[in-house]
């Protein structure tokens, strides 16, 4: 078993359901800004869904970081912007950047990982 692929799918499984959620139960509920945020936690919360699954297959320490630091990024950041747009409570918003700076430190890790991995010659 692949634990780091199975909560990538798991995320990928929760960024379908939450952008399903925003466009079938909440429009008509939130303001169109609050929708907008919501729909930046979705968008963002499937690409590192998706960025997670790519780390899983690494084979270096790095793409472990590199999932980590993914996980770490769609719970702050994803995360805090779902309840900002729920909750309209401003002091989440002081949340949301270290999510992305947790995003940033995972593609640096995604790339120092793929640079330490070794070329496949042939098939």
């Amino acid at each position: 078993m692949n634990p780091w692929l199975a909560v990538a799918a798991l995320n990928g499984f929760l960024a379908v359901a939450m952008g399903a959620f925003a466009a079938h139960g909440l429009s008509g509920r939130l303001d169109p800004h609050a929708l907008q945020i919501f729909d930046t936690a979705a968008r963002y919360h499937m690409y590192h869904a998706l960025a997670l699954g790519l780390a899983a297959q690494g084979k270096t320490g790095a793409s472990r970081i590199a999932a980590a630091f993914f996980l770490a990024g769609i719970v702050l950041f994803s995360g805090s912007l779902y309840l900002l747009a729920l909750c309209a409570w401003r002091p989440l918003g002081f949340i949301t950047p270290f999510g992305g700076i947790a995003f940033l430190v995972g593609w640096a890790a995604l790339l120092v990982g793929a640079m330490k991995t070794p070329r496949h010659s042939g098939p």
